[in-house]
């Protein structure tokens, strides 16, 4: 499966933090806070995948308002994303003072070296963002625990082979150096040691699809 250019990775790297400012700017930050709140309560909920109390959960390319943002205390999280200090510099969104319950690194998932497993791994909206993507599922398999710990990930597909070939071909989503249909991520899953449980389609559009797959770790 091709890889996208080294420079598509460094430009949408770039481009993440400066959409995110343009994002939020108009938001005030208590406001922002409460609808991401809802909607994570939201997607949780479409998923039926509840998180047990005291487990160990790892957000991966969290962003300035991932899932993190709204689990309980009781939880042992961890949150992961390369821009954090960005984040936190440019955005009053976003503090990790807020957050004294969860450890932060800011780092690549590339790089992420867990201690031990986690009884649930978080990447949403995250993957179509990394440098290497075979890499990084490698690192989630790694992440979940094979005793029972599940995978939740959730991209944008491709509906179509045509419009896939023209976006890599391309710089049409400049965020997204990763451009792949459903059995395309299906393939590299299963490839990186994890299996499907469950698709839950979340939006659909004219050329994307908006999924969430819950996978496990084979043993």
């Amino acid at each position: 499966m091709e890889a996208p250019k080294p420079w598509r990775w460094r430009l949408a790297q770039a481009l993440e933090i400066r959409w995110w400012k343009r994002y939020l700017s108009p938001k005030d930050p208590a406001e922002y806070a409460a609808w991401k709140t809802a909607y994570w309560t939201d997607f949780l909920e479409k998923i039926g995948l509840p998180v047990p109390s005291g487990a160990r959960i790892l957000d991966a390319g969290c962003g300035p308002a991932g899932i993190f943002s709204v689990l309980e205390k009781n939880n042992r999280t961890e949150a992961l994303d390369p821009l954090l200090d960005d984040y936190e510099r440019e955005l009053p969104h976003f503090s990790r003072k807020k957050y004294p319950d969860i450890r932060f690194w800011t780092q690549p998932l590339e790089t992420f070296a867990p201690q031990r497993p986690f009884d649930r791994v978080f990447c949403l909206n995250a993957i179509n963002h990394v440098s290497d993507l075979e890499r990084c599922l490698r690192v989630l398999a790694e992440c979940t625990d094979p005793n029972g710990g599940l995978l939740v990930l959730s991209t944008d597909t491709h509906r179509w082979p045509l419009a896939k070939w023209v976006f890599r071909l391309l710089p049409g989503d400049a965020l997204h150096p990763h451009q792949h249909s459903l059995a395309d991520y299906e393939e590299l899953l299963a490839r990186a040691g994890l299996t499907v449980q469950k698709k839950i389609l979340l939006q659909k559009e004219t050329i994307f699809e908006y999924w969430a797959l819950v996978c496990s770790r084979s043993r």
